[in-house]
């Protein structure tokens, strides 16, 4: 006779349910960011083949740092933190049309906000990119050469929100559609800007390439889909709904955002202020190595986040704290156990993915070193920036944007403090070690953000099951050295065969070239593939549930495909 109760059999149905769908919606949003992380490797190396590492790319990154910070504090804050659980929960609660009317004000409203910010940015372009770039002044025309850039891509940043805020009604009703489709277009934008546009405009073409993608990819685009599932504009007196209690709710959870400096929005910008003191090319080390160290965090962290929070924000409105409980434990264990292997696969492969990516045309290979360590310092904290998109989500659901936002703020102070003393320690003119540094105090300060969210997370949901939790960590912690170790012996093996080829090949003809990006990607695909199947099998010895729930949603799947 089972000791089980009707109602622990119910809840066990229903938290089993949940992690299907969560994990279900986290594979249907890799598979999309894997096709933008792809369309992203063309667009890197595009650029890179064309420019290299150095002066000209330094604008190009440093001209996104006013639009990008309009979009962190400003449209992402609306959209992350405070749209989607408010449109959510008028959703789930039978209010649709409210719903709508909810999102037509906020569209209003913050478009003419937006529209004044950006017409500001292009009036002080030069004195915000001096600010924000203060090492560009020591180099003649850089300034003056990144204020053109920035003044082509300030009105895409209108785009990005308009495209945020319809993209948000579309996932709180788990359409991933226009999430998965629209950063796809944003890079095709800036490839297409990158192959034929500076031809004529120089590295302007491909600022040039980003407008267009934002405009076809985050608003056209965004509309088709919003339009084709049924939502709609509300135009009728909106000036009269602009105190209805949603949109108040709205603008109330966006103000901490607005007035804080959250850490996962504002760290990279930290970081390149501190690398425009280093010389031509760091800034763009920085960046690239930064890029790369998104892949883990788009493919995995950003899609469970996008994943989980309409279902998490679901059980919040509806007051369901046990399920939601359940959720927050199973994304953080699901997150963990995919983003910790990448973290150390990441550091292991860093030059060979370097060079299978970037290293063509004017991109070096001392370029190349110069990325991969800074590239190495970033994959220490690539899995705590996937865990806070999890973490951070949790306080969202619950309409919470003051906490993450004054633990961001908090994070922040110390990232600045730990840049000041590694620039006061440490040989500047070693631009290698300079900005590696620099990566390495990010992946620091996000670490402490990540532990610091769960900790407060757990205090607020009254517990989040830690004892799990630990055992799962414990048992990929595990299974990823390992796969690590694996990883790294091959590498050497592999590295070590092409250099011998190498020397062979120089005897026989002097003039002999090698050839990098089939050799990199060899070492990359063959350690890649292994170490996950070691990985894999480590988590199935280990009697892991993450991979036990993969295989029955995959086996689940194939018996559907075969009906």
């Amino acid at each position: 006779m089972s000791s089980t109760t009707p109602s622990q059999s119910a809840g066990i149905t229903t938290a089993s349910y949940h992690s299907r769908r969560l994990t279900s919606n986290t594979l249907i949003m890799m598979v999309g960011l894997l096709g933008s992380r792809i369309a992203g490797f063309i667009r890197e190396r595009v650029i890179a083949h064309q420019f290299g590492q150095q002066y000209y790319t330094d604008i190009y990154n440093g001209s996104f740092t006013i639009p990008d910070l309009i979009f962190f504090l400003i449209a992402g804050g609306a959209i992350s933190s405070a749209f989607i659980p408010v449109f959510s929960e008028y959703i789930h609660t039978g209010r649709e049309r409210e719903a709508w009317r909810i999102f037509s004000v906020v569209l209003f409203v913050m478009t003419v906000f937006i529209g004044v910010l950006i017409v500001l940015g292009e009036i002080f372009a030069p004195t915000l990119v001096l600010l924000t770039n203060p090492g560009f002044a020591h180099i003649p025309h850089k300034v003056e050469d990144t204020v053109r850039l920035t003044r082509i891509l300030l009105p895409a940043q209108l785009c990005f929100f308009l495209g945020g805020l319809m993209m948000g009604t579309l996932t709180a009703r788990n359409i991933f559609s226009g999430q998965i489709l629209g950063p796809i277009l944003y890079n095709v934008g800036i490839i297409f800007g990158g192959l034929f546009l500076t031809k004529r405009y120089g590295v302007a073409g491909l600022c040039w390439g980003a407008v267009g993608g934002a405009f076809f990819g985050n608003f056209v685009l965004q509309w088709i889909f919003v339009r084709a599932t049924g939502g709609y504009l509300v135009t009728k007196n909106l000036l009269r709904y602009l105190r209805h209690p949603g949109v108040i709710q709205v603008f109330k959870l966006m103000l901490p955002v607005i007035l804080g400096l959250a850490l996962p929005q504002v760290s990279t910008i930290i970081g390149k202020m501190f690398a425009s003191d280093l010389g031509n090319g760091a800034q763009s080390a920085l960046m690239n190595a930064n890029k790369l160290m998104h892949v883990p965090i788009a493919l995995f962290g950003q899609a469970a986040g996008i994943a989980i929070f309409p279902v998490m924000a679901a059980q919040a409105a509806r007051k369901e704290m046990a399920a939601l409980r359940a959720s927050v434990n199973f994304g953080l264990r699901a997150i963990l156990f995919m983003s910790v292997p990448a973290s150390i696969l990441l550091y292991v492969l860093a030059l060979p993915i370097i060079q299978f990516l970037l290293q063509t045309g004017k991109y070096s290979y001392e370029d190349a070193l110069i990325a991969a360590a800074v590239l190495r310092c970033f994959a220490i904290g690539t899995f705590a920036w996937c865990a806070i998109s999890v973490a951070a989500r949790g306080f969202y659901a619950m309409q919470d944007t003051k906490t993450p936002v004054i633990i961001g703020t908090l994070v922040t102070f110390v990232l600045v403090g730990l840049n000041l003393v590694f620039f006061k320690l440490f040989d500047r003119h070693d631009q290698t070690h300079a900005v590696a540094n620099i990566a390495l105090t990010i992946s620091i300060t996000a670490i402490l953000d990540m532990l610091a969210l769960v900790y407060m997370l757990r205090i607020k949901l009254r517990g989040i099951n830690g004892d799990r939790l630990m055992q799962s960590v414990l048992r990929t912690v595990l299974a990823s050295g390992v796969a690590g170790i694996v990883c790294w012996v091959l590498r050497n093996a592999l590295q070590g065969f092409f250099v011998q080829r190498q020397r062979y090949a120089f005897s026989i003809n002097p003039g002999y070239r090698p050839h990098v990006t089939f050799e990199a990607f060899v070492i990359v695909t063959v350690c890649l593939t292994l170490s996950t199947v070691v990985y894999l099998g480590m988590a199935l010895w280990l009697r892991m549930e993450e991979v036990n729930v993969l295989r029955r949603l995959f086996r689940r799947r194939a018996i559907a495909s075969t009906n």
